[in-house]
């Protein structure tokens, strides 16, 4: 199950919206006859390319066991059912990290395999291994169990809070590997949200750049006025063919409509989400990202969008790079009320904390309330 796990962790770029899968199947003796992990959207999963694998070295999988992270699929998405495609193929047990919380299949799979004489154990939730192939679909798992999208935000400051000078210079606070390691985590989103804000001050690409990805985060702009600029660089990161980034911008306005038009005619999609001042609803949105497939949304806004993002409570994880600078006065990483009490604070927890560089990367998750 390790060594199926580092197989889906091989998918981590690649496989959006599917889970990342992994699967190892063993002759009796433990003997490996095959691997694989899950391709892109539309491709084989898993476990139909551990047993190609095993058939390209010359094995046989009758009565082999299949190590997989996640319950083989019991539906017709893109690709036909995993577990059909086991039983049929003669494997005489399968070993599950995890059940799948896709109401098409959630415990569908294994008992088909059941049925079709096929022994088969699921590790219990709690187990090292569960846990890693949860961590690594969570956004997965969001989405088929709260209808919304993990949102990840990412902030890259000072060691004093600060993600920009007063006058807003900004490039850069964080060291060349810290900004290394901000493109990977892009990569594994399956989109990249900002605010206008940021668009008319930076002019953006906001895409994944020093790393053969093999496909662009679709990317998601908060445009409550439509004031997005028909000359913005991000409107010319959208590539063609399959894997083609989707660009679409969320609005509050009926008005501008020379400007839709324009941005239609480019490929943008423009989503009509109004909220309370004007403003776009944001719990809306994520409902609709959700049925748009996104599981992992990687925020990179400016204070204030950031700022309306954690007081509606709308962030799942904050992945923070703190640079070893002081920089005194400046902008900070979220514009929030002033507190009266510590009790209205936003409890959060540590997940983890490492060295990247000279900078420290802080990765925190809300307390439960």
């Amino acid at each position: 199950m390790h060594r199926a796990l580092n197989l889906a962790r091989q998918a981590l770029w690649l496989t959006s919206p599917n889970p990342r899968v992994g699967c190892v199947i063993t002759a009796a003796d433990g003997t490996l006859l095959g691997e694989g992990h899950t391709q892109r959207a539309g491709g084989p999963h898993a476990e139909v390319m551990a047993m190609r694998d095993a058939a390209a070295r010359g094995h046989s999988v009758q009565g082999a066991t299949a190590w997989v992270t996640l319950e083989p699929c019991a539906h017709h998405g893109r690709t036909g059912p995993c577990c059909d495609a086991l039983a049929a193929a003669g494997i005489g047990r399968v070993v599950s990290a995890m059940t799948d919380p896709n109401p098409q299949v959630a415990g569908q799979g294994l008992a088909r395999l059941l049925a079709a004489g096929v022994q088969t154990e699921l590790l219990a939730p709690s187990s090292e291994e569960a846990l890693q192939a949860r961590e690594l679909n969570i956004g997965f798992f969001s989405r088929m169990e709260r209808r919304l999208p993990w949102v990840r935000m990412k902030v890259a400051a000072s060691l004093d809070g600060q993600t920009a000078l007063q006058n807003g210079q900004s490039q850069w606070i964080t060291g060349t590997e810290a900004r290394a390691d901000g493109h990977a985590w892009r990569a594994r989103a399956c989109a990249i949200l900002t605010g206008i804000g940021t668009v008319l001050e930076d002019d953006p690409l906001l895409n994944v750049r020093g790393l053969q990805a093999p496909r662009q985060p679709h990317l998601v702009v908060v445009d409550s006025r439509l004031d997005m600029p028909l000359t913005a660089k991000l409107l010319g990161t959208q590539g063609t063919g399959e894997q083609a980034r989707q660009i679409w911008i969320y609005t509050a306005t009926r008005e501008q409509a020379d400007k839709r038009a324009a941005l239609t005619a480019r490929g943008v999609t423009v989503i009509d989400c109004p909220g309370p001042g004007g403003k776009v609803d944001l719990a809306a949105m994520l409902r609709d990202l959700a049925g748009r497939e996104i599981n992992e949304l990687h925020v990179e806004a400016g204070h204030k969008l950031n700022g309306s993002f954690i007081r509606e409570g709308l962030v799942d994880e904050f992945l923070v790079y703190l640079a070893p600078q002081w920089l005194g006065p400046g902008q900070g990483m979220a514009q929030l009320p002033a507190l009266t009490d510590l009790g209205g604070a936003v409890k959060l927890a540590f997940h983890a904390v490492d060295r990247i560089g000279a900078d420290l990367r802080l990765l925190l998750r809300r307390q439960p309330d």
